[in-house]
């Protein structure tokens, strides 16, 4: 073979090794024969140089096929997924979103303050106490009362840590693992999630809401970790049992302990305490009073693992709680309402605070101050004798509501009575009777001020008269025994001239010559008609002012000393009691005391300062006595077979038209008014009571003095003598009979049924003084007896035999 034979076998080797490579479909251009490969030796290189051109050859092929067959990789040859997710790159993100995430939390942190407590959460009941602590009511649309933690045991503070937050303590408020569950769940929609801080029960409750959001979880774990930082755990504690819901309709630990153990908080034992902590967990289901027996093992498990945590805390002794049992609590017991006479009270107990809240400057006005109150979160205690308040409204249906009959009388039907009772020495408005039923009657009987107190006034005219040393028109002292000219009609004059006034005694009736004693007694128009000018009707307002009785819009004139302005009960108990109390005023409190989470109330004392002179007050209760045992009130009172040797002093009176009747009177510890209203049932107008219970009218010596007596005699104490400094009145023992300067030339016509009064009238005043007023007929005999009934004072008639007028 030549060697050019061979040379171009060694040339189709070559291409059978290395066939020609395509990209993109396109074939290689073919050397044109005795050429060499662009980049390589020249023809007649070294030995192997067509081997080295075939593998370049084959490096091609293969880069092709790969281009090929791996379209969308890398130039490594990876996947776009597994560049994307490399470790480097997660770890990355990972940390990037954790920034991020620690951004926006700070960003929030910043953004969300503490707001205010929710409306719901802070909504409170008002709770009214009786005298000795009992409950009368709750009034409010949320039965909780807010109580301070200084008035929870320690124990029983330690039994809700124990049982819902161990580390409530040392933790800075937050769980950041059962938020988080939380949050997972949430999103997940599984719904709500425990494991929640005290700190994030006590923001959900009274900072936000219950409803399961994300938003709401982030701002509870915001607000929580805030309100830690910014707040005692003690704060949140107390704020934690005072908001949280205990089943029952109890909102708060003081309602739970008053709806489950008939206890204050603060009576609370730790045993009792862990119950109502285990409540928390499932009120409704952990209620023992209705609980299946399921709820019931639950939750005494609940109750045990809560003491023992307290055990494992160090916060109670072992051998302690071993010897605790459960405490099985109270039956529900449905919360006492507004019925019968708790209304009555309740309202009075609410408008003498808002008047003190005026008082003191925290409101502008009584509407303003009601709102206040209304509001809710005040404790007032009364100062209501339980006892006390019972007699007194069985008293009212024996004597009153139990004999009227409105079926068989309409007029019955318009028959109202109020009444108040109260310690002279305290001032404490022990008792008050404001009408058959709240829900009945809305309005007090007992503050209402429209109707006339009639002869119950007639005291106060007498007590400025001797508190002002008032003469007679003709210069002499008005003492008990000085002489008033009776007769009927008398033109009242003031220093000799006509006044224009001149009352009329019942039925006409002519005393004639009469002392103030008797007057008293018999309650004689003209006679304190003409007494009111001679002391001075505005220095008589003044006193009735001093003694309690509001008079600043009244006219000095004498037709008020027929008591036809307004009072109320509670004012002319206040009146009397100045008066049983020696001349120191005494202004009637409903209220024992106050309290309140948010502002703080200070009561004034009721006992005051000496408003009228001691002997004058004491001079007044010594001829009221006369009423009780020689007059008007002789049947009710003075001859009550229970009233067991008491001193009593009072005065009855009866307005014009019989639109109302009274009974005031004490004894030394204990002072009652009673009063009896016509107010027509159709539309509350002043009507006449003639004809009610059967009777031809009703008088004060009736059934305000049948009330009167049957509640005084059953509470007030036996063995009191009247502390008297004064030389005059019924109450007095005379030392020597007064000498009369000739007989009387008319004396009072005829004897009440069957008995004249024991004390007659000279037809002129004695020829001196005497240094005690008589209680015994003096020596001389009256010529002539009235042919009339005595009067009551305003025109309806007060037979102290008769009380009632009843045929």
């Amino acid at each position: 073979m030549g060697r050019a034979e061979e040379r171009r076998a060694r040339q189709r080797g070559g291409r059978r090794a290395a066939p020609p490579t395509r990209s993109s479909g396109t074939a290689a251009p073919t050397r044109p024969a005795g050429t060499a490969p662009a980049g390589s030796a020249s023809a007649g290189t070294a030995e192997g140089g067509p081997i080295e051109g075939g593998r370049a050859a084959a490096r091609r092929a293969a880069q092709g096929k790969a281009a090929r067959s791996g379209a969308g990789k890398g130039k490594d040859g990876k996947s776009f997924i597994r560049r994307l997710f490399t470790w480097k790159k997660i770890v990355g993100g990972f940390l990037g979103v954790c920034l991020l995430g620690m951004g926006a939390f700070i960003v929030l942190y910043m953004m969300i303050g503490i707001p205010e407590g929710n409306a719901d959460a802070t909504l409170q009941s008002n709770v009214y106490k009786y005298s000795d602590g009992s409950l009368l009511t709750r009034d409010g649309k949320r039965n909780r009362e807010i109580v301070p933690l200084s008035k929870v045991p320690k124990g029983v503070q330690k039994t809700f840590v124990a049982a819902e937050n161990k580390t409530f303590y040392k933790d800075n408020g937050v769980d950041l693992k059962g938020t988080a569950r939380g949050l997972l769940n949430t999103l997940s929609g599984k719904g709500a999630q425990g494991g929640s801080t005290i700190t994030q029960q006590y923001v959900k409750n009274y900072y936000l809401t219950q409803n399961q959001t994300v938003t709401r979880k982030l701002k509870e774990l915001v607000i929580s970790l805030k309100l830690d930082r910014e707040k005692s755990k003690d704060y949140i504690l107390a704020g934690y049992i005072n908001t949280s819901y205990y089943g029952r309709g109890a909102y708060g630990i003081q309602a739970a302990a008053q709806a489950y153990y008939r206890v204050d908080a603060e009576k609370l034992s730790v045993s009792q305490g862990a119950y109502l902590a285990a409540l928390l967990q499932a009120p409704n289901q952990y209620d023992w009073a209705i609980a299946s027996d399921t709820g019931r093992r639950l939750v005494k498990a609940r109750w045990n693992y809560v003491l023992d945590n307290m055990v494992g805390q160090g916060w109670l002794d072992k051998a302690e709680r071993d010897k605790m049992t459960f405490p099985t609590p109270e039956a529900p017991k449905a919360a006492p309402g507004m019925d019968g006479q708790t209304g009555y009270l309740v309202n009075a107990a609410n408008n003498q605070l808002a008047k003190q809240l005026v008082a003191q400057g925290s409101a502008d006005n009584v509407n303003d101050a009601l709102n206040l109150v209304d509001a809710g979160g005040w404790t007032i205690t009364l100062n209501i004798d339980k006892k006390k308040q019972v007699a007194l409204e069985k008293a009212a249906k024996s004597q009153l509501t139990g004999k009227l009959d409105p079926k068989k009388r309409s007029v019955d039907a318009d028959v109202q009575a109020g009444a108040v009772s109260v310690n002279p020495k305290t001032g404490a408005v022990v008792a008050m009777y404001g009408g058959k039923s709240y829900y009945q009657h809305y309005r007090n009987n007992a503050t209402r001020v429209d109707y006339q107190p009639a002869s119950t006034f007639k005291p106060v005219i007498l007590a400025a008269a001797f508190d002002e040393a008032a003469q007679t028109q003709t210069g002499k002292p008005i003492t008990a025994n000085t002489m008033y000219d009776g007769t009927s009609k008398r033109p009242v004059v003031d220093k000799g001239v006509k006044v224009g006034f001149a009352p009329q005694n019942e039925d006409d009736h002519d005393y004639g010559p009469i002392t103030v004693q008797t007057a008293m007694n018999y309650s004689v128009n003209s006679v304190f008609a003409q007494m009111g000018v001679d002391v001075g009707m505005d220095k008589v307002l003044k006193v009735a002012s001093q003694l309690g009785m509001d008079t600043a819009d009244l006219k000095a004139v004498p037709a008020q000393t027929l008591g036809t302005m307004g009072a109320s009960p509670l004012q002319m108990a206040g009146v009397y009691a100045t008066l049983d109390n020696h001349g120191k005023k005494v202004t009637p409190s409903i209220i024992k005391s106050v309290e309140n989470s948010k502002r703080t109330v200070e009561l004034p004392n009721p006992i005051g300062g000496q408003v009228i002179d001691r002997e004058a007050a004491d001079s007044v209760t010594s001829v009221l006595t006369g009423v009780v045992d020689d007059g008007t009130a002789k049947i009710s009172v003075r001859d009550n077979a229970q009233r067991d040797g008491r001193k009593v002093a009072g005065k009855t009176g009866t307005s014009d038209e019989n639109r109302s009747a009274w009974f005031t009177g004490y004894t030394p510890d204990l002072v009652t008014s009673v009063g009896l209203f016509g107010e027509s049932k159709k539309n509350g107008a002043q009507v006449s009571m003639y004809k009610a219970g059967g009777y031809p009218r009703v008088n004060g010596g009736g059934f305000p003095a049948q009330i009167w007596a049957a509640y005084m005699f059953g509470v007030s104490k036996t063995g009191l003598k009247f502390d008297l400094e004064t030389q005059q009145g019924a109450a007095v023992q005379p030392t020597y009979t007064p000498t009369v300067s000739q007989s009387p030339t008319q004396t009072p016509s005829q004897t009440p049924s069957s008995q004249a009064p024991t004390s007659q009238s000279p037809s002129q005043t004695p020829s001196r003084t005497p240094t005690q007023t008589p209680t015994q007929t003096p020596t001389q005999t009256p010529t002539q007896t009235p042919t009339g009934t005595p009067t009551n004072g305003n025109g309806n008639i007060d037979n102290p035999l008769n009380p009632n007028g009843q045929p």
